[in-house]
């Protein structure tokens, strides 16, 4: 199979938002046929595990407008143009919890929802978090809950954080996680 079986015939933003795009490409399938695609088209973003000192994970419980409910995740935010995905999980590590850590370590990235975005999330883990004064958006509602590490993870091994980028970053950070608790 081709490195790239589909080609594109053409390419069309058909809906935006300050937020993210709806991109409508025609294209030709592997088989020769023409078809039609719809893409959102959303810019990279960040996802941080923050430990604090006590050894605790800092989650948020944040209302999601879109599925009606209270969900656990951790502080994740989208890259703004010209900012690093550093700059950027240091920025929301700051805006969402207050927090300031004293080590800040790229993990690696993920898509986000690749069957219908384009979107690029990387992870962080943070450690030595410190809180202190939040800068919430106005539709951000959202709780900060210091858990510690075990509880964490059990929560994610229970479906009980349902954000699936959250839990996703948590399980590929668990091997390191569970190494600090070994420490303590």
């Amino acid at each position: 199979m081709s490195d790239k079986p589909f080609r594109t015939l053409s390419s069309n933003i058909v809906w935006s938002c300050p937020w993210y795009a709806v991109r409508q490409d025609k294209i030709m399938l592997p088989n020769g046929e023409e078809g039609e695609y719809n893409t959102i088209v959303k810019g990279a973003a960040v996802w941080i595990v923050p430990v604090t000192p006590a050894g605790e994970i800092v989650l948020l419980r944040h209302y999601r407008y879109t599925v009606d409910d209270w969900c656990w995740e951790i502080p994740a935010g989208g890259v703004k143009p010209g900012q690093t995905v550093v700059e950027a999980a240091r920025e929301e590590l700051h805006e969402e919890i207050g927090g300031r850590a004293q080590s800040l370590e790229k993990r690696g990235r993920f898509y986000t929802a690749n069957g219908i975005c384009n979107e690029e999330g990387y992870y962080f883990l943070a450690t030595g978090v410190t809180l202190g004064s939040t800068t919430h958006e106005p539709a951000e509602l959202m709780e900060i809950h210091p858990v510690p590490i075990a509880e964490v993870l059990r929560m994610a091994h229970a479906g009980q954080i349902t954000d699936a980028p959250s839990a996703l970053v948590i399980f590929l950070c668990e091997a390191y996680l569970k190494e600090m608790l070994l420490g303590d």
